[in-house]
C-alpha cells in the first residue's frame, strides 16, 4: 500500500504539469466560463502595458539592464502559464502546488543572482531596484494577503530606484522614464490581486483530467496506459487514500517574506578571495576575514570606496574622498578623515563608523547594529536611516568623552487636519 500511495503521489504531479499545457477539452484558460478567461486577459493587460514599457526602456539603455529585463520578462512568462493552469484547474495538492511553483521560483532566483553576479555594474542601482522588488511574483503562494506582500516588496526596491532618479534626472530622461514604467508594473499587479486574486491565487472549480503516462508499474515493467483519475483517486479529494500506507509529504512553501537569496552557483562567498585594490575611480574591499589593518592612502577627491562582505575587519581611509560604502559587512569598523558626498552603510550588522574630519550625510540602510563617532567638525552631518535598528550617534563632550544617543525606531503619525504630522516616540516600558 505504502508503493501505491507512492504512485498516486507521483501521478499527481505529472497530472499539474500536464494541465500547463492542456486543460479541460484541450485549451487551457477557457474552463469555468468568462470570469476565469478575465484573470488571464487582465494579466496580459500588464505584460502588454507597464512590462512591454519597462522592457522597451531597457532596451535603450541596454547592458546589464536589457539582460535583467529579458529576465524579467520570462518571470512573468512562467507567472502567466501558472495562472494558465489555474484557470483550467482545481487547487492541487501541496505536492504538486509546490512543483507548479518552482518556474516562478527559479525565475525569481535568476534575476537575483544576476545582480550579485554584477556587482560592479554601472547600472547596479537599475539591477538593485529589480532584484530587492521580484519576489513579489511570490504573491501566488502568499495566501491570505498577497497584495500586502507585492507592496512590501514594491518599497524594497524605493532605495534603489530613488538613487536612479537622484542620477540621473538632470542628465537623461530614458532613466527616469524607466523607474516610473518598473513602479507602474507593481502598482497594476496590486490592482490586478486586488480585483481577482483578493485572499490568494484563484484557481479554477471543475476539472476533467484524461492523460496519457508511462509509469513503472508494481512487477517493476514499462508499459502505456490510459488512466482516469477520479476525485475519489485523488489524495487531495479523498482523505482516506491519503491515510493509506505512508502520509503524503507535504513540501514547504517556495516563497517566505523575505525570500531566501539564491544558491549561488559558484563557490560560497566565504571561499572567495579577498580583493583591495583601485579600479578606475573605484577603491574596491571586498571578501576580508578578520582584516584589522586595512588602510588606504593617497586618495583623490573623485574618488570612491566600496566595501563588500567584510567580516571582523576594519578599514581606515586617509585623506578626502568622494562617498564610501558598507555593502553586506559584519562587526565591520571603519574609520575615514573626510567625505565630500555620502557615507551609506547597506545590509550591514554590527558595524561602527567614526569620522575625524567631515561628512555632510551618513545613510543606513536595511542595517541591524550601528554606532557612529562624530567629530567635532562633523556635528552637523544629516543621519537618514530607513528599515534598520539599534542605531547609536555618539557625540564628542568637550573632556573627549562620547555621549551616546540612540536613533528612534518607533514614529506615530498624526492627522492634523491638513496634513499627516510624524513624531518619534519613546518605547513603552
Amino acid at each position: 500500500m505504502a508503493e501505491l500511495a507512492s504512485l498516486v503521489q507521483r501521478l499527481e504531479v505529472a497530472v499539474g504539469r500536464l494541465e500547463a499545457i492542456s486543460g479541460p477539452g484541450g485549451s487551457a484558460g477557457n474552463s469555468a466560463g468568462g470570469a476565469v478567461s478575465a484573470f488571464i486577459e487582465a494579466f496580459d493587460e500588464i505584460v502588454s502595458g507597464p512590462l512591454a514599457q519597462y522592457f522597451s526602456l531597457s532596451q535603450q539603455i541596454g547592458g546589464d539592464v536589457l539582460k535583467h529585463a529579458e529576465m524579467m520578462k520570462q518571470a512573468f512568462s512562467s507567472q502567466r502559464q501558472l495562472l494558465m493552469t489555474a484557470s483550467s484547474s482545481q487547487k492541487p495538492s501541496n505536492a504538486v502546488l509546490t512543483t507548479l511553483l518552482q518556474p516562478v521560483s527559479k525565475a525569481i532566483q535568476q534575476v537575483q543572482a544576476f545582480r550579485e553576479q554584477n556587482r560592479t555594474s554601472p547600472h547596479f542601482n537599475h539591477l538593485s531596484a529589480v532584484s530587492e522588488s521580484v519576489p513579489a511574483l511570490g504573491w501566488v503562494a502568499m495566501a491570505p494577503k498577497p497584495c500586502p506582500y507585492v507592496k512590501e516588496m514594491q518599497d524594497a526596491a524605493m532605495f534603489y530606484t530613488n538613487r536612479v532618479l537622484k542620477e540621473y534626472k538632470d542628465k537623461d530622461k530614458t532613466h527616469v522614464d524607466w523607474v516610473k514604467a518598473y513602479v507602474l508594473i507593481w502598482t497594476e499587479l496590486q490592482n490586478y490581486i486586488k480585483q481577482h486574486h483578493t485572499t490568494g491565487l484563484t484557481w479554477s472549480k471543475s476539472v476533467r483530467i484524461t492523460i496519457k503516462i508511462k509509469f513503472i508499474c508494481l512487477k517493476s515493467q514499462f508499459r502505456d496506459c490510459r488512466l482516469h483519475v477520479s476525485d475519489d483517486q485523488k489524495t487531495h479529494k479523498n482523505p482516506a487514500l491519503r491515510e493509506q500506507g505512508t502520509a503524503v509529504r507535504t513540501g514547504p512553501k517556495p516563497f517566505t517574506s523575505p525570500p531566501p537569496r539564491p544558491a549561488p552557483s559558484a563557490a560560497p562567498a566565504c571561499t572567495l578571495p579577498p580583493v583591495f585594490e583601485l579600479d578606475g575611480k573605484k577603491w574596491k574591499v571586498e571578501n576580508h576575514e578578520g582584516a584589522q589593518g586595512l588602510v588606504i592612502d593617497n586618495t583623490e577627491l573623485k574618488q570612491v570606496v566600496y566595501a563588500y562582505k567584510c567580516n571582523k575587519s576594519t578599514l581606515q581611509v586617509n585623506g578626502k574622498i568622494n562617498s564610501i560604502t558598507l555593502d553586506n559587512c559584519k562587526k565591520m569598523g571603519l574609520v575615514f578623515d573626510d567625505v565630500v558626498g555620502i557615507v551609506e552603510i547597506i545590509n550591514c550588522k554590527d558595524v561602527k563608523i567614526q569620522v575625524i574630519g567631515k561628512v555632510p550625510t551618513i545613510s543606513i540602510n536595511k542595517t541591524d547594529g550601528c554606532h557612529v563617532y562624530l567629530s567635532k567638525d562633523s556635528l552637523t552631518c544629516e543621519i537618514v536611516s530607513a528599515k534598520s535598528s539599534e542605531m547609536n550617534i555618539l557625540v564628542p563632550n568637550n573632556d573627549g568623552e562620547f555621549t551616546e544617543l540612540p536613533v528612534p525606531e518607533q514614529f506615530k503619525t498624526v492627522w492634523d487636519g491638513q496634513k499627516l504630522v510624524t513624531t518619534s516616540t519613546e518605547i513603552a516600558g
